[in-house]
């Protein structure tokens, strides 16, 4: 099982639209490439808002992101915040 997780970097000129988030972006990815997606609203610490996808495996993975799907998903990011995510890739051991 492999966990892509999106994180976004907070700070002061950081704008970040949750409601949008929640309820567009996040079921557009997950419509779009067939998996779960789980949200955090960041409380502490350098993230504001991350989600977590899960993929059955890094073929599965790799299909998504070549999608022509995946382009709609990557535009629709400037319409919740102003932010630069950062991607982990992980293996659930």
């Amino acid at each position: 099982m492999i966990r892509v997780s999106v994180l976004y970097p907070g700070g002061d000129d950081i704008n970040f639209d949750h409601d949008y988030y929640k309820n567009t972006h996040v079921p557009l990815a997950c419509a779009s490439w067939n998996v779960a997606g789980e949200i955090d609203k960041g409380i502490s610490g350098p993230y504001i808002a991350a989600v977590h996808f899960f993929f059955e495996s890094m073929e599965q993975f790799q299909a998504a992101m070549a999608s022509p799907a995946t382009g709609a998903v990557m535009a629709d990011v400037a319409n919740y915040t102003n932010t630069t995510p950062a991607m982990q890739i992980s293996e659930i051991v």
